[in-house]
């Protein structure tokens, strides 16, 4: 009996996923300051959870990081390979994936957050994925927003959150709606 290949989508950590104007790559201990820098920004530590500024701690977190298959963490970049912000993609339930951690440098042009969420899209479907599921502080306004006008529906809340869920359609219908933004699609670097 031959082994059928699985139709389960998996994490699987490329070396660079390269857009339009952006590139992605896997994160590691080199990153730590940079992660940590974002992550303490007090504009930004407003919607996000709670991170501690000890450097070490941020270390030891990308170690283990490194093998685990449980998750994605992007450091994207723009085309120079300056460091502009971060994206991950974890918890797997069954074709529908989690993205967060999804901060960018103060400054940078907001055509990165659309070309990056592009890209999130585009490389979760060529991983196997077909939906996704997300929440967002209720008082990131912004964000919120834009996740609605990409055609993700909130679907439950808490006194702090808003849930999300986003189909295969109304993934696509997005690819289709911003593709000025990512005209030639994405690259992968395995």
């Amino acid at each position: 009996m031959t082994d059928l290949p699985s139709t389960i989508p998996q994490f699987i950590k490329p070396q660079e996923v390269v857009g339009n104007n952006l590139v992605f790559r896997d994160a590691n201990v080199g990153d730590a300051a940079f992660i940590l820098e974002l992550r303490t920004d007090a504009d930004k530590a407003k919607y996000i959870s709670e991170t501690s500024a000890d450097i070490q701690k941020q270390v030891a977190w990308l170690e283990k990081y490194v093998s685990d298959p449980s998750q994605i963490y992007f450091i994207i970049q723009d085309k120079d390979r300056t460091p502009v912000g971060t994206v991950r993609l974890y918890d797997q339930q069954g074709d529908s994936f989690c993205w967060g951690s999804w901060i960018m440098k103060a400054g940078a042009p907001s055509s990165y957050s659309i070309e990056s969420a592009l890209m999130i899209y585009h490389y979760a479907r060529a991983l196997g994925f077909t939906k996704s599921h997300f929440d967002v502080r209720k008082e990131n306004t912004s964000v919120w927003k834009f996740h609605e006008r990409f055609g993700a529906r909130r679907i439950s809340e808490t006194d702090i959150d808003y849930f999300f869920a986003i189909d295969a359609d109304a993934i696509a219908a997005s690819l289709d709606r911003y593709a000025k933004f990512l005209p030639n699609g994405i690259r992968i670097v395995p």
